[in-house]
Order: C-alpha cells, then sequence, then structure tokens
C-alpha cells in the first residue's frame, strides 16, 4: 500500500518540554489507525505538524501528491443563518442533490437540510461537518478528538461512517471503546517516539503489558546468570589451572546484556470516599415537570432511584441530560413536583466546565484543603494530590496556570477528599487522559455510595453504569438493563430509521412464510437452516481449533527468551486473536439469524 503521510525524524519542544524526538512513522493508504497518548504528549502538535499548521524544528512530513486529507474543524465555519443545505453547497461546490445525499448518511434529511445550522445541537452541527468532509471526497481522514461532546446516537453513526470508509483514517482519541470499534492499527506516541502496532487499543495495551513481563523475566534470568559467572571467575581467575576458563567466562559475562524496560510513565491513583453502605431508595421524583420559565425540557418524570445503583443518564446532545442533573441537585428548581431525597444523603457534584470557575489565585494545596472534609488530614490531602499527579512543587501552583486537564484533575481530588456518599458527575472524563479515566472507573465500581452520571465516553458508561435512564423526546426513562442492552436496542433503531444496514446489507424481513405455506418454499426453507446450522458447527468447530492454538502461542511467549523468536511469536498470537474476534462475530451473527429464522 502507498504511504500518503510519512513522519521522518520529527523534533518538536515547547520550552523544556520534548515533544517529539526523532519520531517516525508511514501512514498508508487504507490503513485505520487509532492514536493514542497522555494529555500534552503532543497528539494534537503531530496532527497540527501534518496539516502544516505547526512547524517542526527537524524532520520532515513528507505528503504524497496523490493525498486528499479531510480534517475534522472544531471551529464553527457556518456563516451567520446560513441553513444546512446552503453551508454544504458553499464548501463543497456540489449541487444540492448531491449534499442531500451525503447528508442521509448522517439522517439529515427533509426539513432539516433548510434549518440555519446554528439553530442546531454540537452533535448535529458535527454530522453537517462530516458531510461537508464527504463532500470533498477525501481518501484520507485525519480526527482529533472526534467524539468529545457528541451524544452517543452521533458517535455510533461516526462509527458506522469509518467502518464503511475505504480510505485511511487517523483517529486521535481517549475513547477506547471508539477507538476498538473503528481501527485496525494503534499508533503510540510515548516520550517523543511514535510506535506502530497491528492490532485494535486493547490487544497492543495486552501485548504490551505482556513483552513488559517477558523481559522482567528474561532481565531476571540473565541477573542470575550474570552472578553464577561473578561468582565462578572470582573463585578461579587467581589459579594457574582455571585461569583460562575465567577469562572465557569473563567475555560471556561481557556479552550478557540486560533489556532495557522504560519505567511506566506516572498514573493518577483515585481513591473514592470510604462511605456507610445504605439500602434503600436515595432519591424520589414523582410526576414531575424539568425545565425553564420559557422552555420545558421533559414532564411526567418519575424516578426511584436505590442506595449503592451507579445511573448512567444517557440521550442525544440538547434532550436534557444536564438539566435533568441540575434539578436533582437543586441548582434549578423543578417546574412541577420535586426531589425527594433520602435521609442522610450527602450529595457531592462535578458539573461540567465546573474547572473553569475554580480560585485561579490559590494554589493547588489550598483549594484541595478548603474542599477536604475537616477530618481529613494535611497528610492525606497530600497524598491525594500526589494521586491525581499533583506531585512536589506542583501542590504550590496556581490554579490559574494549570491546564485544562490538570484543572479537571483537581476538581475531581476535592470532590473525592469529601465523605459524600452521593456523587453526581456531569462528563467526568472529559479532559482526563486514558489511564486517569481507568482509575476513576476502578475507583467507582468498589464505591459504596450512590453515582449519577452522564458520561460520553462508552467504555467509562459500560464499565460504571449498572442501570440507565434515558432523556428523550421529552420524556425520562429508567430502564433496569444495563449499558450494552440500551446500545443494542439503539442500534436496532438505527437500523430501522436508515432502512439498509452498515454495508449495503438489508434488513433482514420479518415477513416469514408461515406453516401453512406452499410445500416448495418448506423445502427451500428447511434446506436453508440445514446449511446453516452446518456452517455454524464448522465456525465452532474453528474457534476451538483457534482458541487451543492461541493458548499454545501465549505459553510459548511466556517461556521464550530470545527477543527475535518473541517478536515473532507475538505477530503471530496478534493474527490469531484477531481471527478468533472475526470468527466469534460470524457466530454471533449466524447463531442470531438461526434463531430467528426458527422463530425464536
Amino acid at each position: 500500500m502507498t504511504p500518503l503521510i510519512q513522519i521522518q525524524n520529527a523534533v518538536k519542544r515547547f520550552g523544556h518540554k520534548v515533544l517529539l524526538d526523532g519520531a517516525s512513522v508511514s501512514l498508508v493508504e487504507g490503513q485505520k489507525v487509532g492514536m493514542i497518548g497522555r494529555n500534552g504528549a503532543g497528539k494534537s502538535t503531530l496532527c497540527r505538524a501534518i496539516l502544516g499548521d505547526e512547524d517542526l524544528e527537524k524532520g520532515e512530513v513528507i505528503l504524497h501528491p496523490k493525498l486528499r486529507l479531510g480534517y475534522l474543524r472544531q471551529h464553527d465555519p457556518f456563516e451567520e443563518g446560513e441553513t444546512v443545505v446552503g453551508f454544504l453547497m458553499r464548501d463543497s461546490g456540489q449541487p444540492d442533490w448531491k449534499c442531500g445525499e451525503i447528508a442521509g448518511q448522517f439522517e439529515i434529511k427533509g426539513a432539516m437540510l433548510e434549518t440555519p445550522v446554528r439553530q442546531l445541537s454540537g452533535g448535529w452541527q458535527t454530522r453537517v461537518k462530516l458531510t461537508a468532509l464527504l463532500l470533498h471526497d477525501p481518501n484520507y481522514l485525519l480526527l482529533d478528538e472526534p467524539t468529545n461532546f457528541l451524544d452517543l446516537r452521533t458517535q455510533m453513526l461516526l462509527e458506522r461512517f469509518l467502518l464503511d470508509f475505504r480510505g485511511g483514517v487517523m483517529v486521535v482519541s481517549h475513547d477506547r471503546a471508539f477507538l476498538k470499534q473503528t481501527c485496525t492499527h494503534t499508533l503510540e506516541l510515548s516520550r517523543g517516539k511514535l510506535q506502530m502496532f497491528p492490532g485494535d487499543v486493547d490487544a497492543y495495551l495486552v501485548v504490551q503489558e505482556e513483552r513488559k513481563e517477558h523481559d522482567q523475566r528474561v532481565n531476571q534470568a540473565t541477573r542470575a546468570k550474570q552472578k553464577q559467572l561473578q561468582r565462578f571467575i572470582e573463585k578461579n581467575r587467581a589459579q594457574a589451572n582455571t585461569a583460562s576458563q575465567a577469562r572465557s567466562k569473563a567475555k560471556q559475562l561481557d556479552r550478557l546484556q540486560l533489556i532495557e524496560i522504560e519505567e511506566d510513565e506516572a498514573s493518577a491513583y483515585v481513591r473514592v470516599p470510604l462511605v456507610e453502605k445504605r439500602k434503600g431508595t436515595v432519591v424520589r421524583c414523582d410526576n414531575m415537570t424539568i425545565g425553564y420559565p420559557t422552555k420545558k425540557i421533559a414532564d411526567e418524570v418519575t424516578l426511584d432511584i436505590e442506595h449503592g445503583g451507579r445511573i448512567g443518564v444517557v440521550g442525544d446532545n440538547g434532550q436534557g441530560k444536564t438539566t435533568l442533573l441540575r434539578t436533582l441537585v437543586g441548582s434549578i428548581d423543578p417546574l412541577v413536583g420535586d426531589v425527594k431525597w433520602g435521609h442522610h444523603a450527602d450529595v457531592g457534584v462535578y458539573a461540567q466546565h465546573v474547572y473553569t470557575t475554580l480560585p485561579g489565585n490559590e494554589t493547588v494545596e489550598e483549594y484541595l484543603r478548603t474542599a477536604a472534609d475537616p477530618d481529613v488530614s494535611t497528610q492525606q490531602v497530600l497524598n491525594v494530590a500526589g494521586s491525581f499527579l499533583f506531585r512536589g512543587d506542583d501542590v504550590r501552583k496556581k490554579i490559574k496556570v494549570l491546564s485544562g486537564g490538570e484543572r479537571a484533575r483537581l476538581c475531581l481530588a476535592g470532590l473525592l477528599l469529601g465523605k459524600h456518599n452521593v456523587l453526581i458527575l456531569d462528563e467526568p472524563g472529559n479532559h482526563l487522559d486514558v489511564e486517569t479515566v481507568e482509575s476513576l472507573v476502578r475507583a467507582l465500581e468498589t464505591y459504596n455510595g450512590t453515582v449519577i452520571f452522564t458520561s460520553h465516553d462508552r467504555y467509562f458508561m459500560k464499565s460504571v453504569a449498572t442501570n440507565i435512564v434515558e432523556v428523550r423526546d421529552g420524556r425520562v426513562i429508567h430502564f433496569p438493563d444495563d449499558y450494552d442492552h440500551y446500545v443494542y436496542r439503539l442500534n436496532q433503531e438505527i437500523d430501522e430509521e436508515g432502512g439498509a444496514a452498515p454495508g449495503g446489507k438489508l434488513p433482514a424481513s420479518s415477513d416469514h412464510h408461515s406453516a401453512g405455506g406452499d410445500k416448495g418454499d418448506r423445502r427451500d426453507r428447511n434446506k436453508q437452516l440445514r446449511t446453516m446450522r452446518k456452517d455454524l458447527k464448522k465456525i465452532e468447530t474453528k474457534i476451538a481449533e483457534m482458541d487451543d492454538e492461541k493458548k499454545k502461542l501465549n505459553d510459548k511467549l511466556m517461556k521464550l527468551t530470545d527477543a527475535k523468536e518473541a517478536e515473532k511469536t507475538h505477530t503471530q498470537l496478534v493474527a490469531v486473536t484477531q481471527e478468533l474476534e472475526q470468527l466469534e462475530e460470524q457466530w454471533l451473527a449466524l447463531n442470531e439469524e438461526l434463531m430467528e429464522a426458527d422463530g425464536y
């Protein structure tokens, strides 16, 4: 495949911080790459260098002559009063029918095409930008944090679009679920270097951990061998009859080298308040109406949330998720009805953009001491600050010099230093890197209190939520199911509304032949069922074989000490793992089709 973008020996510094340190990578046509790295690692800087908006100190970015680069713009490109179709025609130079055809892929149809763009929510405006992007016929897409502030439905449409897109893609995102769904390769920017891996982000992280464990075992064996040789040399080098053997062992000792293992970068360790486990209803709303004096958001809101629940609030942007949370915590009053909190409910709140209102002239330590429960000691405050990566002199930094991500971490640290047994979290993962989000997930899973939260991060939502509350079309509905069930139902809705399913497949027909159909139809149907069952059996056999192969490769990798052989086995393991995942997806799809055909 043709390399469309080549980064060669790129060097870029900001002050004393090195972002790119001889970084090199080739991005080829048709390849879908998910780029990961810590906040501040330089991912956005690299994107700007590719676009030509940032100069490198050394190295170069080489763009192939046939590259047609598409970039998802974060700024507002719309003119005042401009309609959707008007913007698309102006931006792309394409006729209205072509603009409407492409816009339909993102559910922009009918009267919406004539709606002023700025009257749409952020999620719908992003759909308009994606339509404009596609109308320019790019063969490579560069998407920097495309899921930020996107509602779930728009994220799912973006996923489908990227899966069907025939060109190359590089997606920069902290959302592991989105990267896993859309990207076949993983590119990590760490310590100024770029490393490409032929697999999704989950496989990459597993392989990295396995490689580190393997290298540690090899080093352990090497150190033991070094000690053994050193003892032999010291014992025998002074004796005439064994001196030559000692010299030989000394040469052997010189050849033994330890594998260099990079130390893990500092990660946040999130603690949650230790609170007493309670039972019963923590908050109740009965036939409540929420909204503002000039605009009703939802009525007939009836909720009963139990102590210890982890409630994920979902819904399209602009539907009222934040309004519901603000009503629950009392920052706005319900239009009708009221919110009844249970006895001993101590509510702590993390609101969207709260980090922008922090007192700029206070230091990190001063803010945390103010936010902490009176029983929390100064040392505990410093320990929590350290767990959120505020260490050493960082605790004496003024808040006004902190980045957005640092302020978000500080807000969470302050909240978790309290003794709250109810946490209301509005987009807690925004501005946090993957590792900090992962630590927050683990902490909330062990929390004895109640969590009510919103998040656009599907990995976070899936990991934390035990129940779902949907805000949609003027209604608030409490689903007792988990997030996976909710996503499955939403996928079905998109399929039904969109007509054809992704990949051009037609939706399965629900018009099955009845038992009274003619004999030829029944015979054909039975033959089809037999074929499907045979195919299912073949896939099951293949899955068992591949699973055995994966276990053997894993065992082999654990025992290998030769780096080249380990790398080769590693590549085989990745290939087998990917094939196994594809087989399992085929099995699930075929099994579902068979059950539907059997009438289940």
